[in-house]
This record gives C-alpha cells, sequence and structure tokens, in this order.
C-alpha cells in the first residue's frame, strides 16, 4: 500500500456516500455507520438531495465533508460522465474535501479517463476498479432470469472473474478511513474466471433446482431489452457491456482485494449459497410458477 502521502489516523469526519442507497453505496454507509464514522447519504431520496444531473443541490451534500464515496450511476462509460466527474471534484475541492474513492470499471476506456480526473485533483485519491458484480443475480439485472431458470444473454463462453460487492464495500470503507490507501488503484476480482455457464451451474448447486444458460445474439438481446421497456441508460449499458467489455479483455485475475484487505476475495459459490440461505431465489421461483 502507498504510504507516501501523510495519513496518520483513521478519518473520523464527516463522509459523503454517493449512491448511498445502491449495491455498494448501502453496505459503505452502514459499515461507516456501525464505525462511528459521520455518514450523509447522496441519493435522491436523501435530505439534502443528490442528483448527478442537479448541480445546484450538490454543494449542500458537500457541506463539512472530509471524504466522499463516488458512484457514478449508471456507469462511468455513459456519455457525459467525465464532465459530471470534474465538475464534482472541483465542487469537492472548492469544500476542502480531503479524500476520493472513485468506483471504476475494467476495461473501460472512459472510466479511466473519469480515474485520471481524479488522479489529478490534488486530494488523497484510491480507485477500486471493479466489473461484474455476483449480486447481479440477487440484486440487479439478471434477477429476473434466476427467477425464471434461465439467464438468457448474449456472453458467449467469455470467462469473467466475477466479483463480489461486499469485497468492494469493505475495500472502500478501507480508502475512505484507513491511513495507508491514498494514491491505490485497486483492480478488484473474484478469486476465479466464470462463464456464464459456471454462473448457472453454481445458482443451480446453491438452490437446488436447475439454472440454465442460454447464449443468443447480441442484436436480439438489445432489441428484447428496450422492448421490455427498460429505462434507455439501462438499454445503452447493457448494450455496452455485452458490445465491448465482454470481449476477453478482463478475462484475468487480479490482487486488489488481497492488497487491500489481506485476504482473499470471496468465491461466487459461498455468494451463492448464502443468496440461497436466504430463500430469495425459492421465493423467487414460486412467484414465476
Amino acid at each position: 500500500m502507498n504510504t507516501n502521502q501523510n495519513q496518520t489516523q483513521i478519518q473520523k469526519g464527516l463522509t459523503l456516500v454517493l449512491g448511498g442507497t445502491g449495491k455498494t453505496g448501502r453496505r459503505i454507509a452502514a459499515a461507516l455507520q456501525a464505525k462511528g464514522v459521520p455518514t450523509r447519504i447522496g441519493s435522491r431520496s436523501a435530505n439534502p438531495a443528490f442528483d448527478w444531473h442537479h448541480e445546484a443541490g450538490w454543494d449542500a451534500c458537500l457541506h463539512d465533508v472530509e471524504a466522499v464515496y463516488i458512484n457514478y450511476a449508471p456507469d462511468l462509460a455513459m456519455p457525459g460522465a467525465t464532465d459530471a466527474i470534474q465538475s464534482f471534484v472541483d465542487r469537492a475541492k472548492d469544500h476542502n474535501v480531503k479524500r476520493l474513492v472513485l468506483l471504476s470499471g475494467r476495461g473501460e476506456a472512459e472510466a479511466q479517463a473519469c480515474e485520471r480526473i481524479v488522479q489529478e485533483s490534488g486530494l488523497e485519491w484510491t480507485i477500486v476498479r471493479a466489473s461484474w458484480f455476483n449480486q447481479n443475480f440477487s440484486e440487479g439485472a439478471f434477477l429476473d432470469m434466476v427467477m425464471a431458470g434461465q439467464i438468457t444473454l448474449p456472453a458467449g463462453d467469455i470467462p469473467e472473474p466475477f466479483v463480489d460487492v461486499d469485497d468492494i464495500a469493505e475495500v472502500a470503507v478501507a480508502a475512505l478511513i484507513e491511513p495507508g490507501h491514498a494514491g491505490e488503484v485497486y483492480e478488484v476480482t473474484g478469486p476465479r474466471l466464470m462463464t456464464f455457464a459456471d454462473i448457472a451451474t453454481e445458482l443451480s448447486n446453491a438452490i437446488g433446482r436447475e439454472i440454465t444458460y442460454i447464449s443468443v445474439p447480441h442484436d436480439a438481446f438489445v432489441a428484447g431489452v428496450r422492448d421490455s421497456g427498460a429505462p434507455k441508460d439501462v438499454v445503452w449499458m447493457l448494450d455496452y457491456l455485452f458490445n465491448t467489455v465482454l470481449d476477453g479483455r478482463n478475462a484475468h485475475l487480479t490482487d486488489g482485494v488481497q492488497r487491500a484487505l489481506g485476504r482473499p476475495p470471496k468465491d461466487f459459490a459461498n455468494y451463492a449459497k448464502a443468496v440461497a440461505a436466504t430463500d430469495l431465489w425459492r421465493g423467487a421461483a414460486l412467484a414465476a410458477s
């Protein structure tokens, strides 16, 4: 870990968690609060409210803040993200924020452009670079597919090192409040490469019913998502991910979790067993039957 910057104690100042009700943000906010760190949730439903498309509200959110977890929704690859990140970083500097932790995307040139904005800010910074989340199958876009027993995606047999959101959150919390993480790029992955067929097998084993994977043509998939009434940004994001990022560029493991936390990352099988034990997928199956 990089210790060149002056970090001598755990940071206990007010921390702003953008996307504080989302997959990573709510876990980060809960962990910070459990550690006694004053925490402000950055979301449209919070008070003060945070909205990436309403800069006039940012000042209230940044008032008295010392550290910020930056999670740009829906993704840093979206058009306009670099302008938004630059504007937010400039505003954070105006408010004397000391530390920025950015959630970024693996293999995304646009995300790396946003990383450079944070890295060149003059503030303490840490980058947490991730890709496909385990929790997409229980809290995200693929839950309905698990419910239906068929994961139907244009993913072919490209392997990915799916990462657990709990690991991402723990790395981010460490970077927000602990010494020794400034100047680090933590590229985080799970402990093994998995195809979507492998994912279906692990889910089947955990749930106790068959989950199949069906590879479909990309254009047909995107058309189906669009016809389902999904928001335009969701359609764009899924099109981008499957057409651009899922080409094998990320088909390798990294040591980000180990370097940041001193332990190996969580495996998908353990995630699947834990979720199955909550009966989430069992209830889903009954609802779909």
